[in-house]
């Protein structure tokens, strides 16, 4: 499955004209650890099958779903027996749509999807990557389109569902959906933003509260703490600049909100796994 693999960095070969990859999956073999820019979404149709992501082991039984998020390191072991569906797509369609790149940020680095974590949904959620399945392998015209509706359609589902129970506030139901509503909003801020010297003070004042109870507030809402997600942004940010030849790494470093490129490197590397040179070079031979 596996086409092009440099380092633990995987190129994903599209279907023609697309951005998007699906397997109906039945082989016997062990997918090493490896990352990819793409969303992978595993969903297994007879037996189950195991994954690890960012050191983290995942059950699926027949039927669970693993959204496998943007740049996460994960292994796949091998099955001597089973079929699975592997579906990787291109997120960037997905960035135009309001607050998709939140929903992702939210589901980092993955998130398992079983009938008793999402006892709403599942159902739906279930169908949704069925239907992607047939869209792609009958090849209907507009297919694209179709499967990156029923996609966002997934998200959304997911979303919903995840802002809730990230929202893990001690506070009454209505005061709970003001939480969650600011720290969307705050969410959606950091990404337009997170180049700038965006302090924890200034998002606090930003969402009306003070620097401490945002503080709590947002690890709550995340599970991460607030510079940790801001520098996750702002390497997200670098990637692209980095596919860029022309751009130096310093300049780079810069662009994304770093004050140093010492700075820059090492947090580069405490998130990718490598440095902007080696993913630079990664990226410009396999381009």
């Amino acid at each position: 499955m596996i086409e092009n693999l440099k380092g633990i960095h995987e190129t994903v070969n599209y279907k023609d004209k697309t951005r998007l990859r699906l397997y109906v999956n039945d082989e016997n073999e062990h997918y090493p650890a490896h990352w990819h820019t793409p969303l992978e979404i595993l969903c297994p149709l007879r037996d189950g099958y195991d994954a690890v992501c960012s050191q983290k082991p995942y059950h699926l039984r027949t039927g669970d779903i693993l959204f496998i998020c943007p740049g996460t390191i994960h292994d796949l072991p091998a099955h001597a027996q089973g079929v699975r569906i592997i579906f990787q797509a291109d997120c960037t369609p997905l960035y135009a749509v309001g607050e998709m790149e939140t929903i992702l940020s939210l589901m980092a680095p993955a998130l398992l999807v079983t009938p008793e974590k999402f006892p709403s949904d599942y159902l739906a959620l279930h169908r949704l990557m069925l239907e992607i399945r047939d869209e792609y392998t009958t090849g209907q015209p507009l297919g694209e389109g179709a499967i990156y509706a029923r996609l966002i359609e997934m998200l959304v589902l997911v979303g919903r569902s995840r802002t809730w129970d990230a929202a893990r506030f001690d506070a009454k139901s209505f005061k709970r959906r003001e939480y969650c509503e600011k720290m969307l909003d705050i969410c959606s801020y950091i990404s337009e933003h997170c180049t700038e010297n965006l302090t924890l003070e200034q998002a606090a004042a930003r969402a009306g509260y003070s620097k401490y109870h945002f503080d709590r507030l947002f690890r709550q809402f995340t599970d991460i703490p607030y510079y940790k997600y801001l520098n996750q942004k702002r390497i997200a940010c670098a990637e692209r600049m980095l596919i860029d030849p022309s751009v130096t790494v310093t300049e780079v470093a810069m662009r994304s909100g770093f004050s140093s490129i010492t700075a820059f490197t090492r947090m580069f590397k405490v998130v990718k796994h490598c440095t902007p040179s080696q993913f630079r070079k990664i990226h410009i031979l396999q381009g």
